[in-house]
């Protein structure tokens, strides 16, 4: 056999004074930014020094692109190429932090401007609104905003501020209206705040639905005297354990075949109750308190060895805490009990029987399948807060001053916001994730080619399916 030597061809490799940036970021962000007219929006913020238009066009479109830090996004945007394309001198990064302090001291203004131009600009079928909250860890100690509360960041020990969104529901998905608070302000706290936020732009009966953490008899007061209804879950309690014992899935109507889900309605003056059961629900809910029994029965068992050894307490088990002392004694059941007893014994104080049932509540006469097809859509701002985290990325925020941190949300938000607009014009990419978009638009890229007599030439390169409508969109790059 003859050896056959394979050689990689050799193209030549001589240096060159030739750069190339990501563009495709910035044509996105120019397109809907004059859209949208917010050079209006923020223009009258500031007159002097650099233009914040521009600055905020840079900041974006960083976002979208890189996205690590302020302080990187002054490199970034000093770049002399990206300085060129955004019409801007060089300038310290000081500026930046000026930027989000601007944006942070006018939030209610821009904010309220935002959304007139959203709603002037699209003529909108529908505005039923999904509202939620959520929790964003904080770096730094200086912000009066800063609290600690539950951490959906799953950061118990650090600070965090509490950030509420509203969204047009589907099939629109387009984030609304945005709000910051305390990060031990609940969500019944704070939903009064992001519902006056939008509800000037909301049609006469729009439904607004939320979660069971801002169902109040206030809460849903307000709707009602603005002329929209609600859909929202509540808390089972002991008033339902009737209905529970009554329920009869033989009698109820059946939603889902798959997931064994049935449901009655339960029409009141001045509301209605969708009582729901799902088999698949229940066996899921009873494996979990199964875990929950036999954890429970191993650390009894555990403090049941260490009392018959005379030993000391494991500090799993003690207060964790230098600045308290505190004599105590322990003394299980399990003498008395064998272990099938004992997990009797938990399971009766574990299970309560409401397992596998959960109730919506409506001021709107709906189907039962309707009304849990819409609370089940409500996930898509749960998708929103996982973007704004994860790929759009405010999270952690390292911006200390009450003003920059609002700022700092502001700027993530109309990030977000133009990511939510792309899928609302483009069908193609209506089911993309903001991951693919961003990664799409860091494709398209600008090579400047320099040739003699400091002439240059522009390339753009790396087409894809969706940076190309973009680019179709706008009919032109400039």
């Amino acid at each position: 056999m003859m050896n056959l030597k394979t050689k990689i061809r050799a193209f030549p490799t001589i240096p060159n004074k030739n750069i190339c940036v990501p563009i495709g970021s910035m044509l996105a962000v120019q397109y809907f930014y004059e859209k949208l007219n917010f050079s209006d929006v923020f223009g009258k913020h500031k007159s002097r020094g650099l233009d914040l238009n521009s600055l905020l066009i840079g900041l974006v479109s960083y976002k979208l692109t890189e996205n690590f830090s302020i302080k990187e996004a002054g490199k970034w945007l000093n770049q002399k190429e990206i300085l060129d394309i955004l019409n801007l001198e060089s300038f310290h990064e000081k500026v930046l932090y000026r930027t989000l302090e601007i944006l942070g001291r006018n939030k209610e203004e821009i904010l309220s401007d935002i959304l007139g131009n959203l709603f002037s600009v699209y003529d909108f079928e529908e505005t039923d609104i999904n509202l939620d909250w959520t929790s964003i860890t904080l770096y730094g100690t200086k912000s009066k905003l800063g609290k600690f509360g539950y951490s959906r960041d799953h950061r118990p020990d650090k600070l965090q501020i509490t950030v509420g969104v509203s969204e047009l529901k589907k099939p629109i998905n387009i984030p609304i209206g945005v709000t910051v608070n305390k990060g031990n302000v609940l969500d019944l706290k704070h939903f009064p705040e992001t519902y006056n936020q939008v509800k000037s732009k909301l049609k006469k009966g729009s439904l607004i639905v939320f979660d069971k953490g801002a169902n109040t008899v206030e809460n849903i007061k307000l709707i009602q005297e603005d002329k929209m209804t609600y859909l929202t879950s509540m808390k089972l309690n002991s008033s339902d354990d009737k209905i529970i014992e009554k329920f009869d899935v033989t009698k109820a109507e059946q939603i889902d075949s798959e997931k064994g889900i049935y449901g009655i309605k339960i029409v009141k003056p001045n509301s209605i109750k969708y009582f729901y059961f799902s088999e698949s629900l229940q066996e899921k809910q009873l494996e979990a308190k199964a875990r929950t029994v036999l954890k429970k029965l191993q650390e009894a068992k555990e403090i049941q060895e260490i009392i018959v050894k005379n030993k000391k307490l494991p500090k799993k088990f003690r207060i964790n805490n230098e600045l308290i002392e505190i004599d105590y004694s322990f003394k299980t059941k399990l003498e008395e009990l064998s272990d099938d007893e004992a997990i009797e014994l938990l399971k009766s104080s574990i299970i309560n029987g409401r397992e596998g049932f959960f109730c919506l509540k409506s001021g709107k006469n709906l189907t039962l399948e309707k009304a849990l097809e819409i609370y089940r859509e409500k996930d898509s701002i749960e998708k929103i807060f996982n973007s704004l985290k994860n790929e759009i990325q405010i999270k952690p925020l390292r911006v200390w001053s009450e003003n920059s941190i609002h700022g700092a949300i502001i700027l993530g938000f109309i990030a977000q916001l133009f990511i939510s607009l792309m899928r609302y014009e483009f069908e193609e990419i209506k089911h993309k994730s903001t991951k693919f978009i961003k990664k799409s638009l860091k494709n398209l890229t600008l090579t400047i080619k320099f040739v003699k007599n400091g002439l240059r030439n522009y390339i753009f390169a790396n087409f894809d399916k969706i940076n190309s409508l973009i680019v179709t969109k706008m009919g032109t790059i400039p």
